[in-house]
């Protein structure tokens, strides 16, 4: 089964209907790390350096000091917190630390070289930049060349934004306590958590709360792959157009198409804008090349809009046919910055009874929102969340950690993919395999989760095989995806 993810408020309910356990959950979360440290820690490795803050989190921290303690290990604990404001559970697990014999210093000793440093300074819905001291603790922690076990999250994340709010922890390895949380897999997130790991605490979570929100795999949408039977012919696998390719960029529109037809579409039509644009593509002349009006005059399954299209009144005007037409469709590039200015079509896209499916970047998700990047930036799911209402659209709220919510608001969060990607052609490539996806007849919200997590698979498919990440291209793309679709559907 996929994992889910919780927001912070989720992971606050279910701690609260879990009631009071034995051993608490506070216990069975200092238990937990204390076991991942010691796999941590290097053979000959002693000294171990805990740091924490004035909350709970330093409670989890007073509670993995008590069992590295006891196996033997010189633990240094400091926290600046002053323990009279402790919340109890932490004060409480605070006067075990003592009652272990065991000392919080103010100070790092000067003098050690610690073998591992344990991040108990701030845990879940941090709202603002650690400062003074606190912040010092942090760029210590950032440069010791010893693992870095986060509790929880790292210090200075965001755990529903990803976020790092100022001075933020860089672990090498992060331990999750009931569930994932958004923060670890977008945005700043990946490059601050290291290896992640997650300790449920032994609750049945999904029972105490239904999640919404998953992390986008194959495991999530399996039961509805359809591995074709012999008895199989070219119309069951659907008719796509993609619409595009104005003078100068019709390698876009040909990209989309050549990764619609090795990801399995029946039948590709690519309708270029350049009029001076050729007849047939070298490298797959299986693609069917015409003119815009001549494509949309077909009988078509879906319409991809927007892989080189520009924003010329002819532009405009095929972005509002798609969005007129019953058919699924794909709305990316330049067909979103169209419907960004336009208020009628903003609201015929609102209207539309057919999967939509968009997939903007986030200043194309800016526009559309009618704000500033950085705001964008600030709330990746917030943000995907109010498009996906806002055009009733399957989104993608492209980046590090894509953010995806379908049109019913079930949300996921995508975690494949790598640096490589930010590379052009990419977003074209992404159209293609969701345009074929939708073509074969699967739903919008299994196309958007297959589609994007299959596009990143196979960019660390080629890593994998020493290709990039630096100087990874588009194109490269397509074969390695042909070859884990197939995979996916058993064959």
């Amino acid at each position: 089964m996929s994992q889910p993810i919780y927001l912070t408020e989720d992971i606050r309910r279910i701690e609260a209907a879990a009631g009071s356990v034995t051993p608490t959950l506070m216990a069975r979360a200092g238990r937990a790390a204390a076991e991942l440290a010691l796999r941590l820690l290097p053979e000959q490795g002693k000294d171990v350096l805990i740091l924490a803050g004035p909350g709970n989190n330093a409670g989890d921290a007073y509670e993995v000091a008590v069992h590295l303690k006891a196996a033997y290990l010189r633990v240094a604990l400091v926290s600046p917190a002053d323990p009279a404001k402790l919340p109890q559970d932490a004060a409480e697990a605070l006067r075990k630390w003592q009652a272990a014999g065991g000392e919080v210093l103010r100070d790092v000793p000067a003098d050690r070289h610690w073998s591992l440093v344990v991040d108990g300074l701030f845990g879940l819905g941090l709202s603002r930049a650690p400062d003074g001291r606190y912040a010092q603790l942090i760029d210590l922690a950032n440069a010791q060349r010893c693992p870095v076990l986060a509790l929880d999250i790292p210090s200075g994340l965001g755990s529903d934004t990803g976020r790092a709010l100022g001075q933020a922890i860089r672990a090498t390895h992060t331990i999750s306590f009931v569930a994932l949380k958004p923060g670890l897999l977008t945005l700043d997130g990946p490059d601050h958590c290291g290896a992640i790991s997650v300790a449920d605490l032994g609750l049945d979570v999904r029972a105490l709360h239904a999640p919404s929100g998953w992390v986008a795999e194959p495991a999530t949408m399996a039961w509805v792959l359809k591995p074709r039977l012999r008895e199989f012919h070219k119309g069951q696998a659907g008719s796509l157009a993609i619409l595009g390719g104005t003078a100068g960029m019709v390698g876009a529109a040909l990209l989309a198409g050549r990764a619609a037809l090795k990801l399995g579409a029946g039948r590709v039509t690519v309708g270029l804008l350049d009029h001076a644009a050729p007849d047939v593509d070298p490298v797959a002349p299986e693609l069917m090349l015409r003119h815009p009006d001549d494509t949309l005059g077909q009988n078509l399954d879906v319409v991809v809009v927007g892989p080189g299209l520009g924003q010329s009144e002819r532009a405009e005007t095929l972005v509002g046919a798609a969005i007129a037409s019953d058919m699924p469709c794909v709305l990316d590039a330049d067909a979103l910055n169209i419907l960004a200015d336009n208020a009628d079509l903003r609201a015929a896209c609102a209207r539309r009874h057919a999967d939509t499916l968009i997939t903007p970047h986030p200043g194309e998700a800016a526009r559309l929102l009618e704000m500033s990047t950085q705001a964008v930036q600030a709330d990746r799911l917030a943000a995907a969340r109010a498009l996906a209402e806002r055009f009733a659209a399957h989104t993608v709220l492209k980046g590090n950690g894509s953010v995806l919510v379908a049109r019913d608001r079930h949300w996921f969060v995508n975690t494949s993919g790598n640096p490589g990607m930010a590379s052009a052609g990419m977003g074209d490539t992404l159209a293609g395999f969701l345009g074929a996806l939708l073509a074969q007849r699967y739903s919008g919200e299994a196309s958007l989760v297959l589609g994007v997590h299959l596009h990143g698979a196979a960019a660390d498919a080629l890593v994998a095989q020493g290709i990039g990440p630096v100087g990874l291209t588009a194109g490269e793309l397509i074969e390695p995806a042909r070859r884990l679709w197939n995979s996916w559907l058993g064959r």
